[in-house]
């Protein structure tokens, strides 16, 4: 029954949920790099 589920599933466009999650993760990795980046600028001054 799972094989058969995500055989259907490949051809449609991606769900919404897969699209926030992905949006989830790319703004986990800015606001990451953004916090590395202050944490730089706070050792220099």
């Amino acid at each position: 029954m799972a094989k058969h589920q995500t055989q259907q599933n490949r051809p449609r466009k991606k769900s919404k949920r897969e699209k926030r999650v992905k949006f989830i993760v790319y703004l986990m990795v800015i606001a990451m790099l953004l916090s590395v980046f202050t944490a730089g600028l706070a050792i220099f001054i």
